[in-house]
């Protein structure tokens, strides 16, 4: 089982849900994009980079995602409904793992994405709190077969805070 670098990412800041607006289809706000591009900027600069970004298949998590492929220079995006709310740890662990690449990003949405920074550290019932363009770091060292260790999460506040 090789190791894997497991990035999960809260999407972007978005547009309200209006009332003749399917959630599905809202869009990043213009300061939510250019806040999270920012951030993946700033995060690029310490050494964040992935080979495959896997993303939800709502439009905000699909923008969201295709600001880290375009700043990160990533060679793969992939949508996947296992990400949608109610998100699905095992299926997207088991097709992941088909992929074999390094180093991966999941684009989702909360409360879900805090439940699979949960689960893959090995306590699925724990409360991880995932704000707007948060991102978790997990390494799996075994792969997704045993629990990993969260090496850190990070939000877009605590960065422009520190600068």
């Amino acid at each position: 089982m090789l190791p894997t670098q497991l990035y999960i990412i809260r999407h972007a800041w978005a547009e309200e849900c209006g009332l003749d607006q399917d959630d599905y289809d809202r869009r990043l706000t213009k300061k939510g994009r250019k806040r999270f591009e920012q951030f993946i900027r700033f995060m690029q600069g310490f050494g964040l980079e992935v080979d495959l970004v896997v993303t939800s298949p709502l439009v905000r998590t699909r923008e969201t995602a295709e600001i880290m492929v375009d700043v990160l220079k990533t060679p793969r995006l992939e949508i996947h409904d296992s990400l949608a709310p109610g998100s699905d740890w095992q299926e997207i662990a088991e097709w992941t793992t088909e992929e074999n690449v390094a180093k991966v990003a999941w684009v989702g949405h909360a409360p879900c994405v805090g439940r699979l920074v949960a689960t893959s550290i090995g306590d699925g019932n724990a409360a991880i709190r995932m704000q707007k363009g948060a991102i978790a770091s997990i390494c799996l060292d075994n792969g997704f077969s045993q629990p990993g260790e969260l090496q850190w999460l990070v939000t877009a506040q605590v960065i422009e805070a520190a600068v």
